[in-house]
């Protein structure tokens, strides 16, 4: 699928954004943003449509959002610049073969004054920016994104006060914060939140206004925030706009003439205050001593780790904006009610008399209301219209009513919409119970669900439909204000807590009232199995994902009280919300350099797709496929994916368990011989038992389920359309699954004879996620095949999540044929990463005569010792040994979690002589190895040409030998090179 045909889709995709913005003097109109078109939707989506953090562009007098052109590479956005007008230009770092700062001169020759701002997403790239400072001239500003939507209204914002800033001043007198910082990172997190109390402070006082004439006198009234990043720049902005200042906020370090200055801070209360400037001053650093210091100042003083200091001036911005209520009148103009919402507007429409219907529709009324809240659409359809025109009243009701319903349907297909008991009836839409980020993987189906919905993806293939299951999110909001409240943080580090002890502490504490009550009205509709499912603010990220660091429930929701059923709906998510603290969560978010307490975690609550059989719900078949295959079998190239299949619940496939792997490009190319397969295939399976409905869900993941046999499904009709025949006689595999012998799962009648497209499905499906992201991707979906056409039941696919694979390192330009082995103790032709790693020292390995199959936990307490005193050391290690690592399956490996190794750089699977198992690709165990950019190898024992030099390995110094594992270590780094394309991987002695 072509660049230009997701990108008319996405186009298609937003509703209404190409009225005039005509309410300001000037605004950022058009914003020319340069990106995948993942990034695009995220910054329009999550930036937009939540109304707590953009509500001022409905409520500060605009009647629409900025429009923006999304291209992928540099080259289209010079062409677009030479073509249209923007007002603002934002890039991020890998956009094609130019780079962004020669995008910047190129467009600053163009238009010296369009700005050009750098948008980074990966926090490691700070350090390109301040490799390239002479580069920086041609570039405005850069700002980091951390996965919160809120850095892109603070962009917008910052851009037009910069733009307003002297005429609203001299004219409108409006006030002035200014915030001085030289850390990206540091005020990419604090201008967020500075417009966000700005905005949550406007609003506040939006809804005290009745007058909707005096709203643009009012508007006027929002502070300006300002920005400087050095000495010299503050003091220009501080003699321009002294007189309209209310808070300076500044670091303390920062530069003055070219150099950091560690008194910078302390320097400029001094100058200011020799200037008599007596208003707010807040001064903040990373090192605590400075508060002393703050104090004899007599200014205000925050640790830089905390924004609290936005509540200490957030008193000094006061408004008066509104829109108001919308007053219904008799024919004497009496009032009769007022609502305040276009919910509520709709539903009054259904009530009022008909007197009060012609009283207003004569004077334009409905009309001038719904285009001061944004209804463009409905006023268009009702200014065309006069009460004359219709028969009766109860026509013209009836119009209203079906227009307003109408344009709900056009302007939220496919979009997050805020909930409503009636919206748990609709199609295309994701709803939110709570305000906040969607989180990584609500980011993705919010994604998903627009594209599809654009695309009429549900009726695109003969025999099976696509959807998304019926989602609702609660935002982070919900989790900072739980996690506030029952002062979590300070709970969980002073009293060194485990896993149980957070999980049952969570389940003491209450969600808000204001949550509890929309889950009753969603359970009030929805009585079928749902699942709880993790959605952190940096899980699934395009840099650092956490797939399967977090918690998924599966619930039954099938209790006759339904007071029970909401009782493990709230526990549920709130053992999610636990999970967030987890000793392996927070140990991960350690080692990708992030700080605990900037994870924040939405939930999805999704309706189970499957069928009650007998008292098992379960679909037919559970699929994880990933558009790059690190393992390509059977000739097949990395480029051309892989999918796993399984029967029943998809944890089975993400706990490494036995699945069918095929290539959805090549599905008729078999991966291993008939009897292999037939050896390797699923055996069991996973279904939620109906029948148990008292269970504890502080067991795990796995409380609510059953582990059923094959024998189950066949009974239960389940395996018609998946499963083959061994015939042992003949030693060969029969397609018709009703021959007697023994069960095979290769989905052959799906796969080899395409009985439904699934695999026309995942391949469209995959490409259409690596060209909107941008990166290769993976995305879980389940199918049920029932077919019940009097109950409106049709095969259908059912796409649940989609998230990012992080593959690309830098690429080595060496050709693996002139590696000359003897230098190596390590070669292998399954190898997954790319790149070179040149800092590591030390190897703990398994010897293959010391490995038990049944001491596997024994063995994985040895590694997690080893690996805290590595962490401890802050040393990284090459671990080696048998079988998979992270299986759950404890005979088939060391089942480790990634805080037991998370210390590992490069980590190699190896077998040995009545020990070989498949390689564990396809997990969500990969996944975060990727993201922590470590290396993973198989070596076989039995392969041609890979190979471990065990002797030259045991003769190294010996720093630890314990009964299973043995740590050594060498003064020399040893050199590592991953060739990612070939697969290759070597070690060199």
């Amino acid at each position: 699928m072509e660049f230009e045909r997701i990108n008319y889709y996405f186009q298609k995709f937003k509703y209404g954004e190409d009225i005039s913005h005509t309410l300001m003097r000037k605004r950022v109109k058009e914003i020319l943003l340069v990106s995948s078109f993942y990034d695009a939707f995220i910054f329009e989506e999550e930036g937009r449509l939540t109304e707590q953090i953009f509500g001022e562009y409905h409520q500060l007098n605009l009647t629409s959002v900025p429009r923006i052109t999304s291209v992928p590479t540099a080259k289209d956005a010079l062409n677009k610049v030479k073509e249209n007008e923007y007002d603002l230009v934002i890039t991020m770092m890998r956009v094609g073969e130019v780079s962004p700062f020669e995008l910047g001169r190129e467009v600053k020759k163009l238009k010296p004054d369009l700005p050009v701002l750098i948008l980074l997403n990966v926090q490691s790239d700070l350090q390109l920016i301040d490799k390239s400072s002479e580069k920086m001239k041609f570039i405005d500003d850069v700002f980091l994104w951390n996965g919160d939507p809120k850095i892109f209204l603070a962009i917008i914002k910052y851009i037009e006060d910069k733009m307003n800033i002297e005429h609203d001043t001299g004219v409108g007198l409006v006030r002035v914060i200014l915030l001085v910082e030289d850390s990206i990172y540091y005020y990419s997190r604090l201008l967020p939140e500075l417009y966000n109390q700005v905005m949550l402070q406007t609003q506040r006082l939006i809804s005290e206004e009745l007058n909707p004439r005096q709203k643009n006198n009012r508007m006027r009234a929002r502070p300006k925030i300002l920005m400087a990043h050095t000495f010299e720049d503050t003091l220009d902005i501080f003699e321009k706009y002294k007189d309209y200042l209310i808070c300076v906020l500044s670091d303390i370090s920062f530069p003055r003439n070219g150099k950091a200055i560690d008194t910078a801070g302390v320097e400029l209360v001094d100058y200011l205050r020799s200037n008599d400037y007596d208003q707010s001053i807040i001064l903040q650093s990373t090192d605590k001593k400075w508060e002393k210091k703050a104090q004899e100042l007599g200014v205000s003083f925050i640790h830089k780790s905390s924004l609290h200091m936005i509540n200490e001036f957030v008193e000094h911005l006061k408004y008066d904006l509104g829109f108001g209520d919308f007053i219904f009148k008799n024919e004497k103009g009496e009032e009769i009610t007022r609502v305040t919402s276009m919910s509520e507007f709709e539903n009054k429409l259904r009530e009022v008399p008909d007197k009060s219907l012609i009283y207003h529709g004569k004077r334009d009324h409905f009309s001038t209301w719904l285009m001061a809240h944004g209804e463009v659409q409905v006023t268009k359809k009702l200014r065309k219209l006069k009460v004359e025109d219709f028969e009766n009243i109860e026509q013209l009701r009836n119009f209203l009513i079906n227009t307003f319903q109408e344009v709900h349907y056009e302007k939220n297909k496919g979009k997050v919409v805020k909930f409503c008991p009636k919206n748990l009836l609709t199609r295309h839409e994701v709803i939110s119970l709570a305000e906040g980020s969607l989180g990584g993987k609500g980011r993705g189906i919010a994604f998903l669900n627009a594209l599809m919905s654009s695309m009429d993806f549900e009726n695109r293939f003969e025999k099976l439909k696509v959807k998304i299951p019926h989602t609702c999110i609660i935002g982070t909001e919900e989790f900072d204000e739980f996690v506030k409240e029952n002062e979590i943080v300070g709970k969980v580090n002073n009293n060194d807590m485990d896993d149980a002890r957070i999980k049952k502490m969570f389940l003491k504490f209450s969600l808000s009232n204001d949550l509890k009550v929309k889950l009753s009205q969603y359970l009030d509709y929805v009585k079928a199995p749902v699942a709880v499912r993790s959605s952190g603010l940096l899980e699934d990220s395009l840099s650092q994902p956490f797939a399967g660091i977090y918690q998924t429930y599966m619930l039954p929701n099938n209790q006759k009280s339904k007071m029970d059923r909401q009782k493990y709906l709230e526990q549920a998510i709130k053992l999610v919300f636990a999970s967030t603290f987890s000793g392996n969560a927070r140990n991960y978010t350690r080692n990708i350099n992030y700080r605990c307490e900037e994870e924040k975690m939405a939930v999805i609550i999704q309706k189970v797709v499957g069928t009650n059989i007998d008292g098992y719900y379960y679909p037919h078949i559970s699929g994880v496929a990933q558009s790059y295959n690190f393992y390509p079998l059977a000739s097949l190239k990395q480029e051309q994916g892989i999918a796993s299949l399984a029967l029943g619940l998809g944890h089975w496939i993400v706990n490494s368990r036995q699945s069918f792997k095929y290539c959805p490009r090549k599905p008729k190319k078999d991966f291993f011989p008939p009897d292999v397969l037939m050896d390797n295939s699923q055996k069991q399976f996973y279904a939620i038992n109906m029948n148990n409905n008292n269970f504890d869900l502080i067991q795990g993941e796995q409380a609510t389920f059953s582990t059923l046999d094959l024998e189950d499904a066949q009974e239960q009709g389940s395996l018609k359309n998946i499963a083959s025949v061994w015939d042992i006689q003949d030693q060969r595999i029969r397609y018709n699954h009703s021959h007697q012998g023994i069960k095979v799962l290769n989905f052959a009648r799906i796969v080899k004879f395409n009985k439904y497209p699934v695999s026309e499905i995942i391949r469209e499906l995959l490409e259409i996620g690596e060209k909107a992201f941008g990166v290769p991707v993976e995305i879980e979906f389940a199918v049920n095949l029932s077919h019940e056409p009097q109950k409106d039941i049709f095969p259908t696919f059912y796409l649940l999540q989609i998230r990012p694979l992080s593959v690309h390192k830098r690429e080595l330009t060496m050709n693996p044929d002139e590696l000359n082995k003897e230098e190596l103790f390590l070669y292998t032709k399954n190898g997954m990463g790319n790149g070179i790693e040149s800092g590591i020292s030390d190897i703990v390995f398994i010897e293959n005569d010391k490995f038990d199959k049944t001491r596997t936990e024994d063995i994985k307490n040895e590694v997690n010792q080893i690996n805290r005193r590595m962490q401890e050391d802050n040393r990284n290690y090459i671990l080696i040994g048998p079988g998979r690592w992270g299986t759950r399956d404890r005979f088939l490996g060391v089942p480790v979690n990634w805080g037991d190794i998370n210390q590992a750089k490069i980590i190699v699977e190896t077998s040995f002589d009545g020990f070989s198992v498949d390689s564990s690709q396809g997990s969500h165990f990969f996944h975060n190895l990727i993201a922590a950019n470590s290396g993973y190898l198989t070596v076989k024992h039995d392969s041609s040409s890979d190979f471990i030099d065990w002797d030259w390995l045991k003769s190294q110094p010996v720093i630890e030998k314990l009964d299973y594992c043995t740590h050594v270590r060498r003064k020399k780094p040893y050199q590592i090179k991953l060739f990612g394309k070939q697969g290759i991987a070597a070690v060199y002695k």
